[in-house]
């Protein structure tokens, strides 16, 4: 059983003792995880770890849903991720990939920073709400997918206005 303050702190000694080729499958099923500083809702999905010459192959699916701030409207909304991750936990330096990992000598690995990682790659650089969103109204501040204010958002009087001239 995982320690609840680490969910994703896993004992793998049973694994590193069997043969080679076989593995084992760890259901995650929660309805809010924090990832350090990153939170999940209906976060759910799966580890497969198998057991190879060089170290434990470390293979998981995983999905939930984040909050993020609109870039145009300022607005907060719930957006989904799905991730995958492939990582070798190597048995000595000589194994070792590019990531680095080695197995520890109390044959516990934590997870969460590497799937907090990969689910940071999936979280889109300019998300929106909706891709039509318009935004806020750059005279008043008005959210104009709620309601138009009125004002021009061509206004030529802002201090980039003299480069779309070149366009």
């Amino acid at each position: 059983m995982p320690n609840p303050r680490k969910l994703f702190r896993i004992n793998v000694g049973f694994i590193v003792h069997e043969e080679i080729g076989s593995s084992h499958e760890i259901p995650f099923e929660f309805d809010k995880v924090k990832l350090d500083d990153f939170q999940l809702e209906n976060f759910e999905g799966s580890v497969n770890i198998g057991r190879t010459p060089q170290g434990l192959v470390v293979l998981g699916k995983f999905s939930g849903n984040t909050t993020l701030e609109c870039v145009r409207c300022l607005n907060d909304f719930v957006h989904p991720l799905e991730w995958e991750i492939t990582e070798l936990y190597a048995f000595n330096k000589k194994s070792v990939s590019e990531s680095g990992l080695m197995l520890p000598d109390d044959a516990h690995i934590d997870l969460a920073p590497l799937m907090r990682e990969y689910a940071l790659l999936e979280v889109p650089i300019n998300p929106l709400h909706t891709p039509d969103c318009k935004g806020l109204c750059i005279e008043c501040g008005q959210d104009l997918n709620v309601k138009d204010c009125g004002h021009s958002q061509d206004d030529g009087d802002y201090p980039f206005a003299v480069l779309k001239k070149l366009l």
